[in-house]
């Protein structure tokens, strides 16, 4: 099913590859007009924020709730019945050291407060935390495809990979502009979208 989208798209490989190029754009936008240092810190409107600016010239629902249930594979996101709930009870946990924040990350995952480029938002959001809290972030480059997504899809039920897989790529070269863009890309690249790097568009 192609997403209604604002381009008028109606393939699937032509929508992803304007997505990417325009969301993209709008990534090294966030970061270069000071923008991001706006975003209210560990909340969803942080979040919705993050995610609104990404997609606002492809999506009407950027920054909104989804109001749809969505799948992938096997599994199966919060409810839609329980999404505003769920979103209530993570702006309240806590995020004072690693552990903590990484909790919180999985539960914003599990949570999935939107119909399409949760996963890009959200590990700018946990940076961002990150950043603010302990003074590091994560280095996508430094964490394969394959081991993050198979540490992400079982952090549902341990997050003992995950933990490790962040813990180990993580840096303090946190207001590098270069390491920022190119994790970007590997963010991108973990979704499959490997059409542009973000220096190019």
């Amino acid at each position: 099913m192609i997403l209604q989208n604002k381009l008028g798209i109606t393939d699937q490989v032509e929508l992803a590859r304007a997505e990417e190029r325009i969301s993209k754009q709008k990534a090294r936008e966030l970061f270069d007009s000071g923008a991001i240092d706006q975003v209210e810190v560990g909340t969803f409107a942080g979040l919705a924020f993050i995610h609104a600016r990404l997609f606002e010239d492809v999506y009407d629902f950027a920054g909104k709730l989804r109001d749809v249930n969505i799948a992938k594979g096997d599994f199966r996101f919060a409810p839609l019945m329980y999404l505003e709930a769920s979103l209530q009870h993570i702006d309240t946990m806590p995020q004072s050291n690693f552990d903590e924040i990484v909790e919180k990350y999985v539960e914003m995952n599990v949570a999935h407060p939107f119909r399409e480029g949760n996963g890009r938002a959200t590990r700018i959001w946990l940076n961002l935390i990150l950043k603010q809290e302990i003074g590091r972030v994560v280095d996508w480059n430094r964490i394969g495809k394959d081991n993050y997504l198979s540490a992400m899809q079982r952090s549902v039920v341990n997050d003992l990979e995950i933990k490790h897989l962040l813990k180990q790529a993580l840096t303090d070269r946190i207001h590098d502009r270069a390491l920022f863009m190119k994790g970007i890309d590997a963010s991108y690249h973990y979704e499959g979208y490997n059409s542009f790097k973000i220096e190019e568009v």
